[in-house]
């Protein structure tokens, strides 16, 4: 009987096996233009945390704590120690270190929102720094691909014209589309109509306020 069992109990965990694995979906390998996407970007994040100092990444810890529900928890469970002493009648007999209305505990709060809100500004301000390279990077990869995709249709549009099985006929659309736009023209055409536009709702708001 023991034998026999034996056996059994193979091919039962090997059919559990074989189960397993057809349940697993194959993964396939990324690309790799892909991969090379991702390395890019975590160099470019490794080079970020290692200009940080030791005070900043100090700081940084300390305030990501304070994002937690824990430290919502320990302030309540702080601030009920404190006052429950002090609240209670003296003929319970606990020492009362700061009877209403509670000055020491006001100054330990205003001393912690303090410190809280300066650790905050310090870590939101090297997330703007790094936002701020990542928008100058995206404008210039934004920059870059306008001037591939007008040199691809200026390619298009001499291919175009090369074959003779095409007609030959003027695209407009095309034509101007071949020049790469240029980016402190477009910025001056955004600050000329955004000023006229808001003349034009400054000129209505003083119409409406004198009629």
């Amino acid at each position: 009987m023991k034998t026999s069992r034996k056996p059994d109990e193979k091919k039962s965990s090997q059919e559990s096996q074989g189960e397993r694995s057809q349940n697993i979906l194959p993964t396939a390998p990324l690309p790799e233009h892909i991969s090379q996407n991702i390395d890019s970007i975590i160099a470019l994040r490794k080079r970020h945390e290692q200009d940080v100092s030791r005070h900043q990444r100090f700081v940084e810890t300390v305030t990501a704590f304070f994002g937690r529900p824990a430290f919502l928890y320990s302030i309540l469970l702080g601030i009920i120690l404190w006052v429950t002493p002090n609240a209670l009648p003296r003929r319970f007999g606990l020492p009362r270190f700061d009877p209403p209305p509670f000055p020491w505990l006001g100054f330990s709060l205003t001393v912690g929102s303090l410190l809280v809100t300066t650790g905050v500004l310090i870590t939101q301000n090297r997330q703007e720094q790094m936002a701020e390279q990542r928008a100058q990077l995206n404008l210039q990869l934004s920059l870059l691909s306008e001037q591939k995709i007008a040199k691809l249709i200026d390619l298009v549009e001499e291919l175009r014209r090369d074959l003779p099985d095409v007609k030959n006929r003027h695209d407009p659309e095309a034509e101007t589309m071949k020049q790469a736009a240029d980016p402190h023209a477009v910025m001056v055409a955004l600050e000329e109509t955004l000023r006229a536009n808001l003349a034009v709702l400054h000129k209505q708001d003083t119409s409406e306020n004198n009629s």
